[in-house]
């Protein structure tokens, strides 16, 4: 009876990191293939300015497209368009709009873990510390993944207080 118990236990304790999400993964490839949150626009190979605009209207920021055969297929799935944000000219977001194909959300699965879903927005996520992917359809026939740094988010912040900072002690 105690090798039973003993063994189902050992099971479980080597199982249990299957079950749950693999955050390591997902801090350690930092985005979509060789385009990494936080780097450098002038890192990417092909990128081209589409517009400058305001992020939740007070940051300013810059939304590129980038065109590279590299970013055409994720395995055999057309991928439409790879759009890239950026904040002094690092990149906080990457938007992968992709065919829809159900093998997309299994490799995902396969490398980060079961994903959450938000029943709000009908998305999947990953988190860790450092980033969030979200996947969800983006129409009939199209899919959406979306990286986000949080670091790159808590510099507009700290930009924004420091700002209130110098104005203050302008009095």
């Amino acid at each position: 009876m105690n090798i039973r118990v003993v063994t189902a236990l050992l099971l479980f304790v080597v199982a249990a990191p299957c079950f749950g999400q693999d955050t390591l993964e997902l801090d350690k490839r930092n985005g979509f293939k060789d385009i990494h949150l936080n780097a450098p626009i002038d890192s990417v190979t092909g990128y081209k300015l589409i517009k400058e605009f305001k992020e939740k209207d007070e940051f300013p920021a810059k939304l590129y497209e980038v065109v590279n055969p590299l970013y055409e297929k994720i395995g055999e799935v057309n991928v439409e368009k790879v759009e890239l944000k950026t904040y002094k000219d690092m990149v906080y977001e990457i938007r992968i709009l992709a065919d829809k194909d159900p093998r997309l959300m299994k490799a995902l699965e396969s490398l980060y873990g079961k994903a959450d879903y938000d029943i709000k927005n009908e998305t999947y996520f990953w988190k860790s510390d450092k980033l969030i992917l979200k996947f969800h359809a983006a129409g009939k026939h199209k899919l959406e993944m979306l990286y986000i740094s949080y670091g790159l988010h808590k510099m507009m912040k700290a930009d924004k207080d420091k700002k209130v900072d110098d104005i203050a002690n302008d009095f």
